[in-house]
């Protein structure tokens, strides 16, 4: 868990025990513990907490280092560095019902948040009203931000990631794909949410190799941009003017406007004739019949020809024939097992 979650947490923790034992009244202060997010820039705070800071009587931080501070001043708001004590706090908030603003530090402020639970756990004291109030807020995808800077450390530090190459994550790539694929077929979520996160890594970990080429270099932004531009173009029923009543028409926008982009001189190009055989098969038929070709499958003797033309069979049929091969072949595994298990 974060700084930021911990702070946040137990003072969520004080907050409400705080609630429950004060007695009610007016003319008992307030105490707000300020939370920011280090993944959103300083000085970009909500308006809730702008207000309240102009409001309080004393804004304090025990960080001088604290990243809020410098905008804080700009803006014309005195922030004391100091850390004072739960008692001291509720002594200077309660009898003049005075505001008190916290910027909760990057080591959180678990000896403050603990001192306010237990004055306000005793159900003896007069406490002042204790918030916590988000100062700004992680968008979605704002940990992909950590993602970027951990791997940015690894890579500078770590003697084994520091001089890894494309090359050499290849076979990685092909293995965390896999298992993806595996974690699907399995429906198991934790696996799924898992080799998700593998296989970003391979993104991440080949886009920081990039930025270090002394030629052509690029960065995990430059990644993320290609692939931006290139979803709004294909995607012009949702960025565009175009219609799209159905996933019939959203393909056929797909592939029309890939044709554009890629202005291939025959269907088979781009398709990876490294990829397993079954789905390169498959992959060719898709194309042929995309197309509208007429090509029949070629006869031979030997297996190959006969896995092609059921291939084939399958693509035409809307069946991967890869995907129905691993069923079969994971039934077959369980059939091993079972016949493994009662030999025993």
């Amino acid at each position: 868990m974060n700084a930021d979650a911990s702070a946040s947490d137990a003072a969520a923790s004080a907050a409400d025990t705080g609630a429950e034992a004060r007695p009610e009244g007016p003319g008992t202060g307030r105490l707000v513990l300020l939370t920011t997010s280090h993944r959103v820039a300083p000085g970009l705070l909500s308006w809730p907490a702008w207000q309240i800071l102009r409001a309080a009587d004393r804004v304090l931080s025990a960080d001088p280092e604290h990243p809020q501070l410098p905008y804080l001043r700009e803006a014309g708001i005195a922030v004391e560095t100091a850390a004072p004590t739960a008692r001291e706090l509720v002594d200077y908030c309660v009898p003049g019902a005075r505001t008190v603003v916290v910027l909760t530090s990057a080591d959180g402020e678990s000896t403050l948040t603990d001192g306010l639970a237990r004055l306000a756990g005793s159900g003896r004291e007069t406490m002042p009203d204790l918030e916590l109030l988000p100062g700004s807020y992680d968008l979605p995808g704002a940990r992909l931000l950590d993602l970027v800077q951990v791997m940015d450390q690894i890579r500078a530090e770590c003697p084994w990631s520091s001089v890894r190459t494309h090359r050499d994550l290849a076979k990685y790539g092909i293995e965390e794909a896999y298992e993806l694929v595996e974690a699907i077929e399995e429906g198991d979520r934790g696996e799924l949410r898992e080799e998700l996160g593998d296989v970003l890594l391979q993104v991440v970990f080949h886009a920081r190799i990039a930025q270090d080429d002394p030629d052509e270099p690029f960065s995990i932004d430059d990644v993320a941009g290609t692939l931006v531009e290139k979803l709004l173009h294909r995607h012009p029923h949702v960025f565009g003017e175009e219609d799209a009543a159905t996933p019939e028409d959203v393909k056929a926008h797909w592939l029309r406007t890939k044709a554009e982009e890629k202005q291939r001189e025959s269907v088979t190009e781009g398709i990876p004739l490294a990829q397993p055989g079954l789905a390169l098969a498959a992959k060719l038929a898709s194309r042929v019949r995309t197309a509208g070709l007429e090509v029949a499958p070629p006869t031979g003797d030997g297996v190959g020809y006969e896995l092609l033309a059921m291939a084939v069979r399958a693509e035409a049929d809307g069946v991967d024939p890869e995907a129905a091969l691993r069923a079969a072949a994971r039934a077959y595994r369980d059939a091993v097992v079972a016949v493994e298990g009662s030999a025993r």
